[in-house]
């Protein structure tokens, strides 16, 4: 009963996170009307990859390193100059007429940032991201340890599950109506996605300059 706990408990507090607006969820629907639904697990992928590699750090010691005011200037400062330059090429293709419906559907494949490497780039990019693994994800990954290997296997499971449920219905969803979609309407979908990531790299460079005075 403990390991079903620690797994239901990890999904939901893991549902409520991924369901914040941030700048994964952008490039999910940003991709999905590229890609299709495959985009949304595909980027979950390389999220769970990268949340898995810094679980096995945090059991090492990480949090420490993690916490401190100027690892997080600059991962705040590198993952806003990111941001903005992935927002900025979204708005200017689209305002551009470089992007297309049918063009998307052609190119989705060949050309690009692959959604994989997008789901580790964009997740990294976060200094949120690294916090709450440092703070709360540390002491869910603590207390699920009490049990062993088994427990914190649930905790990792159910955390990754509710991402993967998440962006998965939200891909679905859009998948569901890019069919519907107006070549006007997938660029202002863009366009939209490409401010919403500049504007909150702009924040993450401002944060991170605040964290470095």
């Amino acid at each position: 009963m403990e390991l079903v706990t620690i797994f239901t408990t990890a999904f939901l507090v893991g549902f409520s996170g991924a369901m914040m607006p941030g700048p994964l969820l952008t490039v999910n629907i940003s991709e999905t009307t590229r890609r299709g639904f495959i985009a949304g697990p595909l980027l979950v992928l390389g999220h769970a990859i990268l949340e898995i590699l810094l679980v096995a750090f945090l059991v090492l010691g990480l949090a420490t390193f993690l916490v401190s005011d100027r690892v997080h200037s600059v991962i705040a400062l590198v993952g806003g100059v990111f941001l903005i330059y992935l927002g900025w090429t979204m708005y200017r293709d689209a305002v551009r007429g470089k992007i297309s419906l049918q063009l998307a559907k052609e190119t989705a494949e060949s050309a690009g940032m692959h959604p994989v490497l997008a789901g580790i780039l964009v997740s990294l990019s976060n200094p949120y991201w690294s916090l709450w693994w440092a703070t709360v994800g540390l002491a869910y990954i603590t207390t699920s340890m009490a049990r062993g290997t088994a427990g914190l296997v649930a905790f990792l499971s159910g955390h990754l599950l509710a991402d993967l449920v998440w962006y998965g219905a939200v891909s679905a969803a859009v998948d569901g109506g890019r069919r519907f979609l107006s070549q006007s309407v997938y660029r202002g979908i863009i366009i939209a996605c490409g401010l919403f990531l500049t504007g909150l790299g702009g924040y993450f460079l401002y944060y991170g300059f605040n964290k470095s005075l």
